[in-house]
């Protein structure tokens, strides 16, 4: 295997960024239920702030894309991580408040709700710039393994953060603690992106006057494997490049798949909380650190699959969503048929391992689809997709467990065979990804 294009640092930068704003929202998660009983504000309206807040980012995400394309990544992930500082300062702060008893519950919720959708429509801006960055500076034969790493971040973020909150909940700041940790951590983020980064703006690209002097930057768009891509001429571009919709015929089949897939992991493990605690007993207090072992055997076969098992087995964007379904489908269909706390983590683990192929797969697939100069904008796409899956589908999950418990994994696992079934009968899905790999970066040779 070549050595990867981007430098160790920058990657491990970028890797942080993801990673903080995963552990973050994770923390915030874990401590929210226990806020809400402290100052009375009921569970739906909680739920209400979190669905508000990935709408938001749904629709700003592609935006944000398209500027990172214009602008520069390095750009669009400090406004990413400066929104996510930003809204966990300010919800902590007014969560502080409501706990000492200075704002009644409505008005805490209202605050709450305004300064959370700042995540959603500033925060949106860090993935697909992270992406982005990971994409245009990785030959087109390393992206799957590298946007594979990239993307394990948020998995190591669904453990970190659940696990570092408590620690956090410490003297006057109580439940709140967590949020002004996070927020702290943040500024640390945004002060050592902004200064160890190197700069991607393409603004800042070389013009060339009549006489042949250069004028701004040599090269402020590094290139994939480092090869030139005329930076002047992406400068000269600003304002003229076309959107990507995710309906674009080249990725649709990518981006309905990678929908489903996140809606039914989004629908089945909204209710696994809930299924661990009836299967042993309905003690809520007694099943919390029962759930925290299931939720971390998901999250640690996800990291295995995506730090392990893709780089070992050097698997294509294809074979990933084939597995990445047909694990995920076995691991639902055992969650719906056990009876019993460890038959349920057993297979959860499984489904997790499936999701952490697929998603991988979903995602550099949608990056060999596209041109070079669109990285940006089917990133915003992915992270679009990825967001939109978790406005409804967690509140389906949990209106299916309510008529029976075992219903959401019944019909996930029907829905993921579907899935299975797609990527083996559609053209696109079924394309030879090394053949596309090859002549991507055949493009890129000068």
């Amino acid at each position: 295997m070549t050595e990867p294009s981007i430098p160790r640092r920058d990657f491990a930068l970028l890797f942080t960024v993801l990673l903080v704003v995963a552990a973050g929202n994770t923390a915030l998660q874990s401590v929210l239920p226990a806020i809400a009983r402290e100052i009375h504000i009921p569970d739906m309206l909680v739920a209400i702030i979190f669905s508000f807040s990935a709408l938001l980012w749904t629709f700003s995400a592609p935006y944000w894309a398209r500027q990172s394309d214009i602008r520069g990544r390095k750009r669009l992930m400090l406004i990413g991580v400066a929104g996510f500082g930003v809204s966990m300062l300010g919800c902590a702060f007014v969560i502080l408040a409501g706990l000492k008893g200075l704002l009644i519950p409505v008005v805490t919720f209202a605050l709450f709700a305004g300064l959370r959708s700042l995540f959603g429509i500033f925060g949106s801006a860090a993935n697909p710039a992270s992406q982005a960055y990971v994409a245009a500076r990785t030959e087109a034969h390393e992206r799957t393994t590298a946007l594979a790493t990239l993307s394990s971040a948020f998995g190591l973020g669904t453990i970190l953060g659940p696990a570092v909150a408590p620690f956090f909940v410490l003297g006057i700041f109580g439940l709140s603690g967590p949020l002004f940790a996070f927020a702290a951590i943040a500024l640390v983020v945004l002060v050592t992106v902004r200064r160890l980064l190197p700069d991607d703006d393409p603004t800042n690209a070389p013009m060339v006057d009549p006489g042949g002097i250069h004028h701004g930057a040599l090269s402020s768009m590094p290139t994939i494997g480092g090869s030139g891509t005329g930076a002047s001429a992406v400068a000269a571009d600003i304002g003229r490049r076309a959107a990507l919709s995710w309906r674009d015929r080249r990725i649709f089949p990518l981006m309905a798949f990678g929908f489903a897939m996140g809606s039914i992991q989004a629908a089945t493990g909204q209710a696994l909380g809930f299924l661990i605690i009836d299967r042993l007993g309905g003690n809520a207090a007694e099943a919390q650190k029962f759930i925290g072992i299931a939720l971390m055997a998901g999250a640690g076969a996800t990291l295995l699959a995506q730090w392990g098992l893709i780089r070992m087995l050097r698997m294509s964007p294809g074979t990933l969503m084939r597995w990445g379904a047909g694990l995920a489908a076995l691991g639902t269909f055992g969650i719906a048929m056990s009876s019993d706390y460890h038959g349920i983590v057993v297979a959860f683990a499984l489904t997790s391992l499936g999701y952490g192929f697929a998603r991988p797969g979903f995602t550099a697939g949608s990056s060999l689809l596209v041109e070079p100069h669109e990285q940006g904008a089917v990133a915003g796409a992915v992270t679009s997709v990825n967001g939109a899956c978790f406005v409804l589908a967690p509140a389906v999950g949990i209106g299916l467990y309510q008529l029976a418990p075992s219903l959401p994994y019944w019909i996930g696992a029907a829905l993921l065979v579907g899935a299975l079934a797609y990527t083996l009968l559609n053209p696109v899905m079924r394309r030879d990804w090394d053949v596309m790999t090859d002549a991507q970066d055949d493009s890129l040779t000068p």
